[in-house]
């Protein structure tokens, strides 16, 4: 027979397990999956006593610890850009960088015929990029990310021609759209089998030798830059091999023209008709706002 007293027990009974249901059988579980699932971790924060867990519920984030802060946001890519792009930070950032694990499409054009523009092996720089101009051919050139009139930047590369007559080829332009009315090229780099030299052209087209020095075929050098861009009141400053430049006018700042028209670029490769072969191999070039970064992979 069931007392007064004995009904008032299995109550009591009856709530202290749907207590433990609704509370400690909660944590149990979740404890007990978190240990078994690193997945399941963020739930077993998320369960809190007197709630039961239901499925689609999302896991709350755990705050950051004190004097942990947040990561900033990656920055967009420029137009043409598509390689790395680091986030900010003390020491500078790399704004664009192509990639020779994905191939050419990572320029934002290539201008030459089908083939000559591809990934080589080269010794102790790795996988380097080739362009091949074959005799007569006008140019053989990739393009990189289209640039700001304002902006300041470095950017860096190590090159090697092989040159097969005695006409120069330009390896590397700051190109100007449209072409005809403007510098054209208001920065470039033009080479020979013998010497190599960067030139400014104004906004007349007429060009400022600005320094020189002897190369051979088959040999790497350094290059790096630091452009600010504008149309008459912009700066180059150039480093070779490591070693800051001095230029024809005794300085080590060139103050010029270095943006025109309505749209500027970067390009490498080798460009001008001639009548022999030619061919320019290079590595990555990285723009970055600092030196450091531009050349760490030249």
């Amino acid at each position: 027979m069931t007392t007064g007293l004995h009904r008032r027990r299995l109550t009591y009974w009856a709530a202290g397990a749907a207590a433990l249901a609704l509370t400690g059988g909660v944590v149990a579980i979740a404890t007990q999956a978190s240990a078994t699932s690193p997945q399941a971790a963020p739930a077993a924060r998320a369960a809190q006593p007197g709630k039961v867990a239901q499925a689609g519920d999302s896991p709350t984030q755990a705050a950051p610890p004190a004097g942990d802060a947040a990561q900033p946001a990656q920055p967009a890519q420029p137009a043409g850009g598509t390689s790395t792009s680091s986030a900010p930070s003390a020491a500078g950032k790399v704004l664009w960088k192509p990639n020779t694990a994905v191939g050419p499409s990572t320029f934002a054009s290539v201008q030459c015929a089908p083939g000559d523009f591809k990934v080589v092996s080269s010794g102790a720089k790795g996988k380097v990029w080739q362009a091949v101009q074959p005799a007569g051919q006008e140019r053989c050139e990739a393009l990189g990310p289209t640039l700001v009139a304002g902006q300041t930047f470095y950017v860096g590369w190590s090159a090697k021609v092989d040159i097969a007559d005695n006409d120069d080829r330009y390896i590397f332009q700051l190109k100007c759209d449209p072409s005809t009315g403007t510098a054209n090229h208001p920065i470039e780099i033009d080479a020979t089998n013998g010497r190599v030299r960067l030139q400014e052209w104004d906004t007349h087209h007429v060009a400022h030798p600005l320094w020189t020095a002897p190369i051979v075929n088959d040999q790497w050098h350094s290059y790096a830059l630091k452009i600010h861009l504008a149309r008459t009141g912009g700066t180059i400053d150039l480093w070779y091999d490591g070693t800051k430049q001095t230029f024809t006018t005794g300085s080590g700042t060139f103050t010029g023209t270095t943006y025109d028209g309505t749209s500027d670029y970067l390009k490498w490769g080798s460009y001008h008709p001639s009548p022999g072969d030619a061919a320019t191999t290079f590595t990555s070039p990285t723009m970055a706002t600092t030196l450091q970064l531009a050349t760490a992979g030249s």
